[in-house]
């Protein structure tokens, strides 16, 4: 959190000087949008093991966060986004497991502009932090317990694109598609694969 503060901290700033300094030049600071969505998807390839036996993690998440944007020109983008989300599997002996996966850091992206229409193309580099819980019928390995617990630290890229339509001058729908790869040690739970976002931002214009 004292990281994500800074970060903020210094866009804002920069924005504000961006905003004196550029104000007669076509990278001038615009404004700013911010919004949250939800999103679901297929992710699949993670895999746990119980007593010998591999268990493959796979299935339909579901989840929740946002992002807040900085606008500077036409066409350039900064902020920083956060996310949560969980995916149910099955574990050993039908019990329902799962693995939840929350991520954050500082977005750049290339908006578009197309009538009411808005293309936008960029990426996320930041870090998360990867839960999975494993539920079994039985004890594992003759000991008093039914559940495996692991988690861990990451550090992700986040490429995506999406569109944004606008419904007012100030409130857009907004729709993306992402995948997340991890750039730190490889996790043989962590999943892959696109995550679909859909949901609400809000755009604020640089008052004269």
């Amino acid at each position: 959190m004292k990281k994500i503060f800074l970060l903020c901290s210094f866009i804002i700033a920069f924005s504000q000087a961006n905003a004196q300094d550029t104000a007669n030049t076509t990278f001038n600071f615009r404004g700013y949008s911010g919004g949250m969505t939800l999103h679901t998807g297929y992710l699949y390839g993670g895999i746990t093991n119980i007593d010998a036996q591999e268990i493959n993690i796979q299935g339909v998440p579901f989840g929740i966060g946002g992002a807040i944007r900085l606008h500077f020109g036409e066409h350039f983008r900064v902020g920083v986004e956060g996310y949560s989300s969980t995916l149910n599997y099955e574990g050993k002996g039908k019990n329902k497991s799962y693995l939840s996966l929350g991520w954050g850091g500082l977005l750049i992206d290339c908006p578009w502009q197309i009538n009411k229409f808005s293309i936008f193309l960029g990426g996320t580099v930041g870090g998360g932090g990867v839960k999975n819980v494993t539920v079994t019928n039985t004890p594992i390995n003759s000991m008093e317990k039914n559940a495996i617990y692991q988690k861990c630290s990451i550090v992700v890229i986040d490429p995506f694109i999406g569109v944004e339509y606008a419904l007012t001058p100030k409130m857009s729908l907004i729709a993306k598609i992402d995948w997340i790869f991890n750039l730190s040690q490889k996790q043989t739970d962590l999943v892959m694969g696109p995550r679909v976002y859909l949901g609400f931002s809000f755009f604020h214009s640089k008052k004269h």
